[in-house]
């Protein structure tokens, strides 16, 4: 609505060149729902245009400047007012001035570092967006468009098992072993629990993934847990000597990798949690860190892994091309 000849004369529309044939991933929102946003990964373009409409066809609109940013930012939920930016990109479209006509302008951020997975968490959020912007004396005009970054990793060099004991002296003494400590987001944890030594009676035993999300630093950390599965291994008393296999198939759970230290704001951490109770209902329980990380079907490597390939393809060429240079001059 136009209050004293000052609402918004003009809409802004952002529309990203390989909107149609690009990936979409399903992202949750803050109000809990799923929506679908671009996919893009460290490294890539990110390139449009930017439709300025005028909604007063013959009526001018002045402006101090038309621009679009390439934004990414954490915000804290106890702390809204303050947005925590890492990546911020800005280009200018168009100069001081005014339009008379509807007009179109392009824009390009090329090979845009994106360090950091998208996240909507319990206190947190992790969000990229483009932002166009029409500069005015008194009200700007402005329009965001949210996209979804997904981290990829090859696969761990290193992969060690993992093996604990849980112990109750003179009671209690159970092994459990897991074929792996890291795992992708679509991996199958394999294990194997064995009972050494059983003295109390064991009704139930159940295995479950603990999400842990850390925001602040120092002393006034907030940890927020989340059980994201619960697996029954086991109804019954097991007597000493028994093995219990463990399969727990990951890709029907909602998973994100693991995030440490994101910018020195917050983390998230997954836990393996193994529980027994007895006939009393007393519970007996041991957690271990495992690592999740996101397999993707092309490996997409970094900017800087980019630029150190390339350098050492170029100086591969370079030495072939001396020691083609010798066997000449030798001949």
């Amino acid at each position: 609505m136009s209050f004293f000849g000052f609402g918004q004369t003009a809409e802004i529309d952002i529309v990203l060149n390989d909107a149609e044939t690009r990936k979409k991933a399903e992202h949750r929102t803050e109000d809990g729902k799923k929506d679908k946003y671009l996919l893009f990964y460290d490294g890539e373009t990110v390139s449009g245009k930017v439709n300025v409409t005028l909604k007063t066809p013959g009526k001018r609109l002045e402006h101090n400047g038309i621009k679009i940013e390439f934004v990414g930012q954490i915000e804290l939920y106890y702390d809204r007012g303050n947005h925590h930016e890492f990546v911020s990109l800005v280009k200018d479209l168009a100069r001081p001035g005014e339009l008379s006509q509807s007009q179109t302008f392009d824009f390009e951020f090329t090979h845009v570092e994106k360090p950091y997975e998208s996240y909507t968490g319990q206190n947190v959020k992790l969000r990229y967006f483009l932002r166009a912007t029409i500069s005015r004396r008194l009200n700007d005009i402005s329009k965001e468009m949210d996209i979804v970054v997904q981290t990829l990793c090859t696969y761990p060099e290193l992969n060690s098992s993992i093996k604990m004991e849980v112990g109750i002296e003179d009671c209690l003494h159970i092994e459990f072993e897991y074929n792996k400590s890291k795992y992708h987001l679509r991996d199958v944890i394999v294990g194997k629990i064995y009972f050494l030594l059983v003295r109390i009676k064991i009704k139930h035993m159940e295995i479950g993934i603990i999400k842990r999300e850390s925001t602040g630093t120092g002393p006034s950390v907030y940890h927020e847990n989340d059980t994201i599965a619960k697996y029954e291994i086991m109804d019954g008393a097991p007597v000493r000597g028994e093995s219990i296999p463990i399969r727990l198939f990951l890709a029907g759970y909602e998973l994100t990798p693991t995030m440490r230290d994101v910018n020195k704001k917050f983390s998230v951490r997954y836990y393996l949690n193994l529980v027994l109770i007895d006939e009393e209902e007393r519970r007996y329980f041991k957690q271990q860190e495992i690592t999740l990380w996101r397999k993707g079907d092309i490996v997409r490597r970094s900017m800087s892994q980019q630029a150190t390939i390339a350098s050492q393809r170029y100086e591969g060429s370079n030495s072939e091309t001396v020691s083609a240079q010798a066997k000449e001059d030798s001949n």
